[in-house]
Parts: C-alpha cells; sequence; structure tokens
C-alpha cells in the first residue's frame, strides 16, 4: 500500500514514538511498502527512525535499509549490534547483503560475518566482496534458478521449486551442464508443454545474453538496456555460471552514473550531496572553479595584447563576452551530444567523419547567427568593415568550438577518461580563451588595427 508523506503524517509517527505506542505504528506500517516507510525514515530525526527500525520485523527493515539515504543508513548501522545486523543481513539478497557489509570498518565486518547463521549465505556474501563495487561480479546476487540439461522434465520442476524458495523474483530459468557452464536459458512455456519424461537438452534455448564477472558496469547497463532484459546471468572465466543481475541494480548504476556526470557537467570533481560538510563541498568545486580563475587570467593576458587594437576600434571590446559567450555555449552543445552518444553506444563510424559532421554543422549555424549580429553591427555601428570582421570571427570561432566539442570527449573516452569531464568548465574555458584569441586575430587581420 502506497502512502502520502505528508506534514500531518509525520507529526502523527513523532507523537506515536514519543509515547511510545508501539502496537499502533506496527500497525500503520504494516501494509505500506519499503520505499515509502524509507522516505518517511529520511523525513524523521535520527533517533525517532533508529526507533522505527528496532520496532519493525527484520523481514521489513531489512528491505527499508536498502532505500534509505546512505547517510541515514550509516548511522543506524553505527547504532545497531553485530547480531542485529547480522539478522537484517540475513533477510536480504547476497547482492545487497553484500553492499551492506562492504560499507562496515573491517572490525564490524568480522563481527557480523561471525553472527551469520545461515553459512551458506555468509559463504556466498564473502564470494562477492571479492570483487570490484563497479563490477558485474560486484553487482550479482547468487539467488537464480538453475537446471541441469540432463535432467528430465519432470524432476527439474521438483528441483526448481526447491531453489525458487531462495529466490525473491524468477525472471529467467538458466540451464547448465554437469560442470556448471552455462548452456542457455529454459523457457517456462516450453518446460510446461513438454512431455514429462523429456530431458532439458530437448528443449532448452541454446541463445543467452550473458556477462563476465570482470566486466564493468556500465557494460552490463548497456547490455540489459540493449536488449530490455530484466536480468542477466553471470559467468566466470571458465564459463561457469556464478550469478545473475536484475534490473533493479542497474537502474541504481545508471542512477549512480548519471548523478556523477551531471556533478562532472557543473564542475565537481567528486561524488558529494547538498548535505554534505562545506569541507567535503569545497574540495568537490574548487578545482574546477581554480580553473576557471586561470582561464580568465588567460582570457585577460590575451586581451592585453591586443590593447592596441582596442584603442583604434574600442566597438571590438563590447563584442568580447557575446564571443566568449558562443563560444563557450557551442562547445558545451557539441560535448553534450558526443558524451550523451558514448554513454549510450550510440557514437558509431570514423573521427574524422564526426569531426567532418560537426564542422558542417557548425558552419550552418555559425552562418545564419553572423548574418543577424552583421546587420546588428551595421546599423548600431554604420561601419561595414567591422561589421565584416566581427561576423566572420563569430563563424570561425562557432567553427572551432564546435570542433574542440566533438574531439575532446572522443579523445578522453579513447584514453578511457569519463568523457563527461568534457562537458563542464573544462571545456568552457578553453572555448573562451580560444574564442577570444580567434577573434581578436581576425578582426586585426580585417581591420589592420
Amino acid at each position: 500500500m502506497a502512502i502520502e508523506i505528508t506534514k500531518e503524517l509525520l507529526k502523527n509517527v513523532s507523537n506515536l514514538i514519543a509515547n511510545q505506542k508501539d502496537s499502533a505504528l506496527s500497525d500503520l506500517f504494516a501494509d505500506v511498502h519499503h520505499a515509502d516507510i524509507a522516505e518517511v525514515l529520511d523525513e524523521l530525526t535520527f533517533d525517532e527512525a533508529l526507533y522505527i527500525i528496532r520496532l519493525l520485523d527484520s523481514e521489513t527493515t531489512s528491505e527499508v535499509l536498502m532505500d534509505v539515504d546512505d547517510d541515514v543508513r550509516e548511522k543506524i548501522l553505527e547504532q545497531l549490534s553485530a547480531k542485529e545486523i547480522a539478522e537484517e543481513i540475513e533477510e536480504l539478497d547476497t547482492d545487497d547483503a553484500a553492499d551492506v557489509i562492504a560499507e562496515l570498518p573491517e572490525e564490524r565486518k568480522e563481527a557480523v560475518m561471525q553472527q551469520i547463521e545461515d553459512e551458506e549465505h555468509a559463504k556466498e556474501i564473502v564470494e562477492l566482496l571479492r570483487f570490484d563495487e563497479n563490477s558485474a561480479g560486484g553487482l550479482m546476487a547468487k539467488e537464480l534458478v538453475k537446471v541441469n540439461e540432463n535432467w528430465s522434465v519432470l524432476g527439474c520442476v521438483t528441483k526448481m521449486r526447491a531453489q525458487a524458495t531462495e529466490v525473491t523474483r524468477v525472471h529467467s530459468i538458466y540451464v547448465v551442464d554437469d560442470g556448471g557452464k552455462l548452456k542457455g536459458r529454459l523457457s517456462l512455456k516450453d518446460l510446461l508443454m513438454a512431455s514429462t519424461k523429456a530431458k532439458i537438452s530437448d528443449i532448452y534455448i541454446p541463445r543467452v545474453d550473458f556477462v563476465n564477472v570482470h566486466d564493468s558496469a556500465e557494460d552490463v547497463a548497456n547490455i540489459m538496456r540493449k536488449y530490455d532484459l530484466e536480468a542477466i546471468p553471470v559467468v566466470d572465466e571458465l564459463g561457469i555460471l556464478v550469478g545473475r543481475i536484475t534490473i533493479d541494480d542497474i537502474v541504481d548504476v545508471i542512477k549512480e552514473e548519471a548523478d556523477k556526470d551531471y556533478q562532472l557537467a557543473a564542475g565537481i570533481t567528486q561524488d558529494v550531496e547538498a548535505d554534505d560538510t562545506i569541507l567535503e563541498l569545497t574540495r568537490a568545486r574548487l578545482p574546477w572553479l581554480f580553473l576557471g580563475l586561470i582561464g580568465g587570467i588567460g582570457a585577460f593576458l590575451i586581451m592585453g595584447g591586443f590593447e592596441d587594437s582596442f584603442k583604434e576600434n574600442a566597438v571590438l571590446f563590447f563584442f568580447t563576452p557575446l564571443i566568449a559567450a558562443m563560444a563557450g555555449n557551442v562547445g558545451v552543445q557539441s560535448s553534450a551530444i558526443i558524451v550523451q552518444g558514448l554513454a549510450n553506444d550510440d557514437v558509431k563510424g570514423s573521427v574524422n567523419k564526426r569531426l567532418i559532421k560537426e564542422m558542417l554543422l557548425a558552419t550552418l549555424n555559425g552562418i545564419a547567427l553572423a548574418i543577424v549580429l552583421f546587420i546588428f553591427i551595421w546599423f548600431y555601428n554604420n561601419d561595414l568593415q567591422t561589421s565584416f570582421a566581427v561576423s566572420v570571427s563569430l563563424v570561425v570561432v562557432i567553427i572551432v568550438a564546435g570542433l574542440i566539442g566533438t574531439f575532446i570527449p572522443l579523445f578522453l573516452d579513447k584514453r578511457g577518461i569519463d568523457p563527461a569531464i568534457a562537458t563542464g568548465p573544462f571545456i568552457t574555458t578553453s572555448n573562451d580563451i580560444f574564442g577570444i584569441l580567434i577573434y581578436f586575430t581576425i578582426a586585426k587581420l580585417i581591420l589592420g588595427v
């Protein structure tokens, strides 16, 4: 059941906690989805959130812990005993359990693992912790339904029932050989329609998409997006089926990547949130602001070199912000399109073809804008030569900015650097400097000043 998070609801919850009305609180949250409970906890004080966590059953609170804000979860885990955390861990799928364990300090990890009664569950968590968190191995869950190709249909159904008790949602049924190697997938319809005496090897589908434990999270996300998969099996170096990744984990990956790219585009170098400390926010923002300062100093020095041109034709000075702004805007537009294409794996073909296309596009846009600017300057200054100089400069600046905005993210991607950097202050600052240099150089050549 979904609930609306209102001030009245939060006030009611706080009053029930203050008066220790445990029964009423349990009834209030009895049929509420864990995501809504997590949203309520994020709005309460920490002590109130902890009170509810300890009140509700482990099956509910384990899911709630995965949905609350990371900082809130960290504080809650600090207040829970190793045994209490272990009880929550045992209710989670192995991938979520491993995520929670990974957030704990080393000494707490060992204490919690020792309190987990299900030894098989504990072993699987330990196995997942060995993988990089941004790899397929770090994302996968061990819970899945798999069948042997040599089983009969009748025997297969019985064994599948036993496996399904440990799986929250059965997206797919995977087929393996005697050595555990992934062979294919099994259609539930084919299983139901087949003779009970038939073997799985006669009815399974050998075509199946899969990923390796060491594949990056982004690669997994791209594959699942491309083929519209709700889940994908994970194999090790020998092709042995070791787990599966479900769509809910990939949605989290996509959101985290989008948040990171957005921050990079805004000139923030670290993963920060609005409620982080002033020092943490300063460390994340200052590097790019410093780059902007350096860029401004560079633009000042360039303009200083054309001081005589300003004296001869002062109107040039007034169009400097326009040229710089257009260079930055065009560069960001070009880089944003390329970065988006790289993220979606839509950028195909050679770099040269991409640059030529961008140059033609920038030329067309530049000419259209230059015509408008030419007419304005002519009417404003009544000087045909100055109008021509500024307009030509604008066309060249837009072309160069477009090429830089296209080339830099492609170059960064080839070097294994996140191309999202190229949509932020880096590309804006560089294009501002190049734009001003090109502007005054061309104006000086045309006007002879």
